[in-house]
C-alpha cells in the first residue's frame, strides 16, 4: 500500500487491535505513548484504541500510512506488541476496517471508497446490529450492507422504526459524526511500592518516595495537570498504616517539588527504626496546567531543571518510560521493591 502525499489534507481516524492481553497498568501506558503522537486519542478498552490523526498529519509532514506505519513501529518496538490497523476518514470506518486487518496489517478505507468497501459486507459488521435486528433485515432479503444502502428510507422506518432506520441508514453510507474523545481528566492519582520483606534502610526508603514522586509528575504532565495536595501513605509490617498530606507551596507537576514535598512527609514521620513494608503517594487536588497559578522564578536553575524534565518526558514517549530516571534511582535500586505504574481515579 502506498502513502499520498503528505500536503494533501487528510482527516484520518485511526483504530488499533492490540494483539495483547494487557494488564491495566500496560494499556496505560500504551494510552500515554499514543498521546505522544496525537492529543486526540481514546482509549477502547481492553485491547483496542483510536485516534484522530488529523492535526497530527501536518506535525510530523507524514502520509496517513507512514503515521500509521510509525505508530504501529513504535508499539511493537517498546511494549513487543503485534497490532492491526484500520484507517479512515471516521471512527466507525477505523474500526471496521482495524476487524478485518491481520495483525501487523493495516487496511486504509481512502476518501471515496467507503461504499465499494462497505457493500459487499453483511449487515452484522455495523456497529450496533444485533441478533433481532439482523434476523428482521435478513428475512426481508436485506443480507449486505450495500442494500441497506441502497432501500428507500421509508421502507426501512417501517421495518425499523424511524429512529434506527435513520441511525442504521447513516451508517450504511458510512458515516459516523463522532469525534475521538479523551478520557476524562482523573480526579486524582496513586502510585504504590509494596516491599516483598521488612525494610528498615532510612536510604532504600528515600529512594523509595523519590521513585513514587517522579512517577506522578510524569502522570501529571502527560494528562497536563497539577496537583495541589500530596498524601503519603506507609505501610508496616504489622499491617498498620500511617498516612500524612501537605499542601506544595502551589500546585504543580514538577517532580522535584513533588518529590520535595513526599521527602518531607517522610522525613517528618521519623521512620528510623520502622519495619515498612510499603509506600503509596497521592496527588489530589488536581487542577488543568494550562490554568494553573505559577510563581516566576528568576533563578536560571529552575528554568533549566523544568527544559531538562520536558526533555526527559520526550524522551519517554518515543524510547519507554524507563528510558530517563533520576540519577539516584539509576544508581542504586531498592531490592524488593518492583515497578508499579501510577493508577487514576475518577470523580464517581
Amino acid at each position: 500500500m502506498n502513502g499520498t502525499s503528505p500536503r494533501r489534507r487528510h482527516i484520518a481516524h485511526l483504530h488499533l487491535h492490540l494483539r495483547a492481553a494487557l494488564a491495566e497498568a500496560r494499556y496505560g501506558d500504551i494510552i500515554e505513548l499514543m498521546s505522544g503522537i496525537t492529543p486526540h486519542v481514546q482509549a477502547v478498552p481492553p485491547d483496542a484504541v483510536q485516534l484522530d490523526l488529523t492535526s497530527a498529519l501536518r506535525y510530523f509532514d507524514l502520509s496517513p500510512y507512514d503515521l500509521v506505519q510509525t505508530t504501529m513501529m513504535r508499539l511493537k518496538a517498546l511494549y513487543g506488541i503485534d497490532s492491526s490497523a484500520g484507517l479512515a476518514g471516521n471512527r466507525m470506518l477505523a474500526a471496521m476496517a482495524a476487524d478485518a486487518s491481520a495483525p501487523g496489517d493495516t487496511t486504509w478505507i481512502r476518501d471515496g471508497q467507503a461504499a465499494a468497501w462497505l457493500g459487499p459486507r453483511p449487515v452484522t459488521a455495523l456497529p450496533g446490529i444485533g441478533r433481532a435486528t439482523a434476523e428482521t433485515l435478513t428475512g426481508y432479503g436485506l443480507h449486505t450492507i450495500g442494500q441497506i444502502a441502497d432501500i428507500p428510507a421509508a421502507t426501512l422506518q417501517r421495518l425499523l422504526g424511524a429512529g434506527s432506520a435513520r441511525l442504521l441508514a447513516e451508517r450504511a453510507r458510512g458515516r459516523d459524526p463522532r469525534p475521538v474523545t479523551p478520557m476524562e481528566p482523573a480526579a486524582y492519582l496513586t502510585a504504590d511500592l509494596a516491599l516483598d520483606r521488612d525494610c528498615l534502610d532510612p536510604a532504600r526508603h528515600h529512594r523509595a518516595v523519590l521513585g513514587l514522586a517522579d512517577r506522578i509528575g510524569q502522570r501529571l504532565r502527560g494528562e497536563r495537570q497539577v496537583a495541589g495536595r500530596i498524601t503519603l501513605t506507609v505501610r508496616y509490617a504489622d499491617r498498620g498504616s500511617t498516612t500524612r498530606s501537605r499542601t506544595p507551596a502551589e500546585p504543580t507537576n514538577h517532580s522535584p517539588d513533588l518529590a520535595a514535598t513526599a521527602l518531607g512527609l517522610l522525613t517528618a514521620l521519623g521512620l528510623q527504626r520502622a519495619r515498612v513494608r510499603g509506600f503509596a503517594i497521592r496527588a489530589d487536588d488536581l487542577l488543568p496546567a494550562g490554568g494553573a497559578h505559577h510563581q516566576l522564578s528568576l533563578d536560571p536553575g529552575d528554568t533549566r531543571a523544568r527544559a531538562t524534565e520536558a526533555a526527559a518526558d520526550r524522551a519517554r514517549r518515543r524510547f519507554g518510560a524507563e528510558a530517563v530516571r533520576p540519577a539516584t534511582l539509576a544508581t542504586a535500586s531498592a531490592p524488593g521493591i518492583p515497578p508499579r505504574s501510577v493508577a487514576a481515579g475518577s470523580r464517581n
